[in-house]
């Protein structure tokens, strides 16, 4: 999300990556709130990094296997989502990570 085009930077990155953050749902909540953390202060706004995290959903939701318990209910949470709903999840996510840092 350093150049908050998720699309990018998932295609950049490799299947060994992509398989080592999404093993657990702590190491992905670990790579979001990295990517938060560098957007925030990078100058971003809370609104535009939580626009960049509704599209890695996106992109995940798309092409990436739910790999644990808690990723496989956020992926049926983003599936029966629609709109609103999908920014919600997504802004609630980056406020999870953001609080744990």
């Amino acid at each position: 999300m350093s150049n908050l085009n998720p699309e990018q930077a998932l295609n950049n990155m490799s299947n060994e990556d992509k398989e080592q953050i999404l093993a657990s749902f702590n190491q992905f909540k670990s790579f979001l709130g990295d990517k938060v953390e560098k957007a925030e202060n990078m100058g971003f706004s809370d609104e535009a990094i939580a626009k960049a995290a509704e599209k890695l959903a996106d992109q995940l939701a798309k092409h990436q296997e739910p790999k644990n318990r808690e990723e496989k209910v956020l992926n049926e949470l983003w599936d029966s989502a629609e709109g609103e709903e999908k920014s919600a999840i997504a802004r609630a996510l980056v406020r999870m990570v953001q609080k744990e840092a």
